[in-house]
């Protein structure tokens, strides 16, 4: 039986990452970045391994060659052993963005990003998944930016950059915190929902909560708009329930003062594990000289994103939605 090239990446860096995970003892997605790393160098990197070690790696290393896969390949392989690891140690904050939402969000940023080249920020990036996955679908010139506090997190979008060989400029930061970077013409987020626990931080927002915790994907929001140029576009993957909370009146005064709605795309609840924890993608504007609202909003309920008839059909809805509002 022929094994596809994703299947012989995966075990690569599975059989690979246990090998180091036991010599190391470290956890698997420690592991995982160490060998990750040592196949971007094309060299073992570890000092403290045995001889016996050493053989084992280099003899599986020496079997794969990277060049010969593609981005794609290299990209959901590494997905998936980032799932089975996390699935061993897992925290609600490091779920990954599903395969075919990157591929939503990479399509709608191709559609709406007119110019060859941009800037692209990803605030709250974890393994670099949904980042990668746009990168690889929007044929442009594109700079990346990705900012992760998690320190394991930030290091396996390190080496998923590297192995697809984009150049990504990361940082090791909260994202709420000041960031120093140029302003971006583009920013995506699968946006960390729930309550940011640094209240003194939150005072610098205007989405900070009138009392108590601020909702982190609010301020995420407000903190990608700051870093946005006038006209720029931002694609989150938010909460059904964005404008339903408490917190939401606060969240419409800030859009309707700096921002335009150019979409709301609510995907499938049968991709998510209930209905309270479905998503849609909310595409936004950034105010500016000349931005016109769109005649009216692209709103659109999604099939599910396997029923090919019901992508289709809603593919060219989203293309018709352009010609007339975006010429």
């Amino acid at each position: 039986m022929k094994i596809s090239p994703v299947e012989q990446l995966f075990t690569l860096f599975n059989e690979t990452a246990l090998i180091l995970q036991e010599e190391l003892s470290c956890s698997y997605l420690e592991a995982l970045a160490e060998t990750g790393e040592n196949l971007f160098q094309g060299a073992i990197l570890q000092e403290e391994l045995s001889e016996l070690t050493l053989k084992r790696l280099k003899k599986q290393y020496e079997e794969i060659h990277l060049v010969k896969y593609s981005n794609e390949d290299i990209r959901k392989a590494f997905q998936l052993v980032i799932l089975k690891g996390m699935k061993e140690n897992v925290q609600p904050n490091h779920q990954m963005t599903p395969d075919s939402v990157g591929m939503l969000v990479g399509y709608l940023v191709e559609r709406f990003m007119k110019q060859p080249s941009f800037r692209l920020l990803d605030p709250a990036v974890g393994t670099g998944n949904l980042l990668t996955t746009v990168l690889n679908h929007v044929h442009k010139n594109i700079t990346s930016i990705g900012v992760e506090i998690d320190d394991i997190l930030i290091k396996l979008a390190y080496v998923n950059a590297n192995l697809q060989e984009h150049p990504v400029q990361l940082f090791n930061q909260d994202g709420l915190e000041p960031l120093f970077i140029d302003p971006v013409e583009a920013v995506i987020a699968d946006l960390p929902i729930g309550f940011y626990p640094n209240d003194i931080r939150a005072e610098d927002y205007q989405l900070k909560a009138k009392e108590g915790h601020s909702y982190s994907h609010h301020l995420f929001i407000e903190q990608s708009v700051r870093h946005t140029t006038p006209g720029g576009y931002l694609f989150f993957l938010v909460p059904n329930g964005l404008f339903e909370s408490e917190q939401a009146p606060q969240l419409h005064e800030f859009i309707k003062e700096n921002l335009i709605i150019q979409g709301l795309l609510q995907l499938p609840t049968s991709m998510f594990k209930n209905k309270n924890s479905a998503k849609s993608i909310l595409i936004l504007q950034k105010k500016g000289e000349g931005v016109q609202p769109p005649k009216q909003a692209l709103l659109v309920n999604l099939p599910s994103l396997s029923s090919a008839v019901g992508m289709d059909s809603i593919l060219s809805k989203i293309e018709k939605w352009f010609q007339e509002n975006k010429g």
